[in-house]
């Protein structure tokens, strides 16, 4: 039996329709998980959790939902209940709370926290990127090259430092055209 050309594109565009339909099912599950969690969490409300456990995913939520100024009230409240957990646990908190300040263009105050996850944690690569990230759109591109240095020694692969210091280096080695100054339009 013999496939004719319609035949064979209606099945490769059969095939095509099932890939994405899964894709897209997979993505409403998750959506749909993530809307549920944070109707759970809104109808306890933030003055009744009190494990930072909770608060943190709770604001993790916020976060993907783009409420920020929510999450940073969140994590606020998350960091002073965090005191028996572990200097991990500290150190995400805090730079989920950089990340919140930082989406609402206050880089001194994410500056901050960045500061505090580094130290608790201070081989804590993601927070050293957003470090240098906010130091980037404060104009310190010194301070944010050093910093993302710091990430390459801790992990000589990681694309995010590479990529930045390497566009600060094109901008700091970068030289105005001399020539004639009639030349073009």
């Amino acid at each position: 039996m013999e496939i004719s050309s319609f035949q064979s594109y209606l099945i490769i565009l059969f095939i095509v329709l099932i890939i994405i339909s899964i894709f897209v099912f997979r993505q409403f599950l998750r959506t749909r998980k993530e809307e549920s969690n944070l109707v759970k969490f809104e109808q306890k409300g933030l003055n009744s959790l009190t494990k930072a456990s909770e608060l943190y995913e709770f604001g993790s939520i916020q976060i993907k939902k783009r409420l920020y100024t929510e999450a940073t009230k969140t994590f606020l409240k998350a960091i002073e209940s965090y005191d028996n957990e572990p200097d991990e646990a500290k150190a995400i908190i805090e730079n989920a709370l950089g990340f919140s300040y930082a989406a609402q263009n206050e880089f001194k105050k994410a500056i901050k926290h960045y500061d505090l996850a580094i130290k608790s944690l201070p081989g804590y690569t993601v927070a050293l990127n957003n470090l240098a990230s906010a130091q980037q759109r404060l104009l310190e591109y010194d301070l944010a090259y050093a910093t993302y240095k710091k990430v390459l020694i801790i992990d000589p692969n990681n694309k995010t430092a590479i990529k930045k210091s390497k566009e600060i280096e094109k901008r700091n080695n970068y030289t105005p055209y001399k020539g004639i100054k009639d030349k073009g339009f």
